[in-house]
């Protein structure tokens, strides 16, 4: 895979951030970018960050695989990730990640066939108080997700569906 200039300007913003010689900290930000740019990280787009932070495209897979913000193939326009740690599974977060998959047609992991919902169980999100908790897209969080809450969810992201 061949980054494009513009990729290469923002990873090399991101290096410039740390000293000259530990530019493989800015890894986690170029797997960003190009998550950012082309939905997912590939085996493809791995291996470039890691020539292009001069790593072991190993260590960029072992950093990809590890976060769960990272998807390692397509999702849908809504990924929705739903806390089933302790403190909410204690709080109906199983229950919440079911509904989910029933009322959408989709197994855990799984995206609806018209690409709109991706749903997946999440580790913790730093939220126990207001269990069960989730994220959307990675970056907006929601709390006390009931079953009425998470259909209100569903047909408002919906009607915002493109």
């Amino acid at each position: 895979m061949k980054l494009s200039e513009q990729t290469i300007a923002r990873f090399d913003r991101e290096v410039a951030k740390y000293p000259a010689d530990q530019k493989q900290s800015a890894v986690m930000a170029c797997l960003a970018i190009v998550q950012h740019e082309q939905g997912f990280v590939s085996q493809e787009a791995e291996a470039a960050i890691a020539a292009h932070l001069g790593m072991p495209p190993i260590a960029v897979h072992e950093v990809t695989t590890f976060y769960n913000m990272y998807n390692q193939q397509p999702v849908g326009q809504w990924k929705l990730n739903v806390c089933t740690n302790l403190p909410c599974a204690l709080r109906n977060g199983e229950g919440a990640l079911a509904h989910l998959c029933a009322k959408l047609g989709v197994e855990p992991y799984g995206t609806t066939s018209d690409g709109v919902f991706t749903v997946q169980p999440s580790e913790c999100l730093g939220a126990c108080a207001d269990a069960p908790v989730m994220l959307v897209n990675d970056r907006e969080m929601l709390s006390f997700m009931d079953q009425k809450r998470l259909d209100d969810l569903v047909d408002t992201l919906k009607a915002h569906a493109k």
